[in-house]
C-alpha cells in the first residue's frame, strides 16, 4: 500500500465523456462530460435525483451508459465488467460481512486478488492502522460503532491500491460531530494517499470543507465545475446561488456600468462590467451585510434567530424584497418588529 504523502502510485485520471442514461422518459445523465485529474478530489453535490448517483453507477460499472464512455489513466473502461476496473467504493450503508470479521471484511478483495497470506496481512495491517483500528481485527461488524464500520469500509476500500476510490455520501447515517470528524480523516487519508477521489453529496457543507473542486448538477447536467471558493463565491446561476449555501438572489436589467435597476425601481451599484441593458441575477450573501454600505436597505425585521455566534434575521425592505442577513452576535437578539437598516458594498454582490 502506498504510504507516501501524495505520491498518487497507482492514482489515475478520470476522463468522463458525454455519458448519457435514461430511465423510460426520464433522462438521468444529459451528456456530462468532466475530468478528475490524478490525485484530486472532486465533489459531485446536487439534490435527490440530480443524477450524481446514476453517474457514479456508471463509473462504477454498475451502470451502462446508452452514450458516451469512462476513461482511467487514459483506458476506456466503459464496458469492463466492475470487478476488473480497480476502483474502491464506500457505500452510505457500510456494505460489510455481518458474518465476517473487521479483519476478514479488509482482507477480502485482496484474497479475490489471490494476493499471497503474508502480504494480505501486512496490507490489512497498514490499512487498519491508517484508519485508526489497529487492535479491532477479531471484531465483527455488529460490535462497532457506525463511526468504526465506516471506517473498515473505507479501509477495505483502499487496502488493494485502487486506482480511483468512490464514496457515495458515505456519512450520511452518522450523527453530524461523528460526520465531521470522518469528513477530516477522509480528506487527511486521501492526501496522504494522493487517491483520486470523487466523493457524492446533497451537503453542501461537507462539499466545501472536502472537495479540491465541486460539480454541481441537476436534472442530469453539471450546473457548474469550479473550486469550493469559485462556487461559493461566484456561481454561475441561480440554481448553484441558491443551492449552496443561504443566499439573496435578486434579477434586475443594467441600466448603466456598474448600475442595476430593480423591478422595484431601486438601484444598486455593483462591480460588474456588464453591458447597459443587460439582464442579470444578482447575489448578496447573508454574512456579506454590515450597518453600513454603499446600497442600503431599510425595513423591518420579521424573524430573529440566535445561532451561537452569529444572529440570522429576515428582514421585510420597504416597499422592495425580503432579505436574509445575518450579523455577529453582539448584545440581545432583535425583536420581530424591530426597524433596521443594512448595507453592502458593491464588491460584495456577485452578478451572474
Amino acid at each position: 500500500m502506498r504510504t507516501g504523502k501524495g505520491s498518487g502510485e497507482g492514482s489515475a485520471e478520470l476522463l468522463i465523456e458525454g455519458v448519457a442514461k435514461r430511465f423510460g422518459e426520464v433522462a438521468a445523465l444529459d451528456h456530462v462530460s468532466l475530468s478528475v485529474a490524478q490525485g484530486e478530489l472532486l465533489t459531485i453535490l446536487g439534490p435527490s435525483g440530480s443524477g450524481k448517483t446514476t453517474l457514479l453507477k456508471v463509473v462504477a460499472g454498475f451502470e451502462t451508459p446508452d452514450a458516451g464512455r469512462v476513461l482511467v489513466g487514459g483506458a476506456d473502461i466503459t464496458a469492463l465488467l466492475p470487478a476488473r476496473r480497480d476502483i474502491g467504493m464506500v457505500f452510505q450503508n457500510y456494505a460489510l460481512f455481518p458474518h465476517l470479521s473487521v479483519k476478514a471484511n479488509v482482507a477480502f478483495p485482496l484474497e479475490m486478488r489471490n494476493i499471497a497470506r503474508a502480504e494480505i496481512d501486512r496490507r490489512v495491517g497498514e490499512a487498519l492502522a491508517m484508519v485508526e483500528l489497529a487492535g479491532y481485527e477479531a471484531r465483527l461488524p455488529k460490535q462497532l460503532s457506525g463511526g468504526q464500520q465506516q471506517r473498515v469500509a473505507l479501509a477495505r476500500a483502499i487496502v488493494f491500491n485502487p486506482r480511483l476510490l468512490l464514496l457515495d455520501e458515505p456519512f450520511g447515517a452518522l450523527d453530524r460531530k461523528l460526520r465531521e470528524t470522518m469528513q477530516l480523516e477522509v480528506r487527511r487519508l486521501q492526501r496522504r494517499l494522493g487517491l483520486t477521489t470523487i466523493f457524492i453529496t446533497h451537503d453542501q457543507e461537507e462539499a466545501l470543507v472536502l472537495s479540491d473542486r465541486i460539480a454541481v448538477m441537476n436534472k442530469g447536467t453539471i450546473q457548474q465545475i469550479a473550486t469550493t471558493t469559485e462556487i461559493y463565491e461566484r456561481p454561475a446561476n441561480d440554481f448553484v446561488a441558491d443551492f449552496v449555501g443561504e443566499s439573496n438572489i435578486l434579477h434586475g436589467t443594467v441600466s448603466a456600468p456598474g448600475l442595476v435597476a430593480l423591478p422595484d425601481g431601486r438601484k444598486l451599484m455593483v462591480d460588474s462590467e456588464a453591458a447597459p441593458g443587460a439582464k442579470v441575477g444578482l447575489l448578496m450573501r447573508p454574512e456579506r451585510f454590515s450597518g453600513g454600505g454603499l446600497n442600503e436597505f431599510s425595513g423591518e425585521i420579521v424573524e430573529a434567530v440566535y445561532l451561537g455566534t452569529s444572529f440570522k434575521l429576515r428582514i421585510a425592505c420597504e416597499g422592495g424584497p425580503e432579505l436574509l442577513v445575518r450579523q455577529p452576535a453582539r448584545g440581545t437578539l432583535p425583536a420581530a418588529g424591530t426597524k433596521i437598516t443594512v448595507g453592502i458594498d458593491p464588491e460584495a454582490i456577485h452578478v451572474f
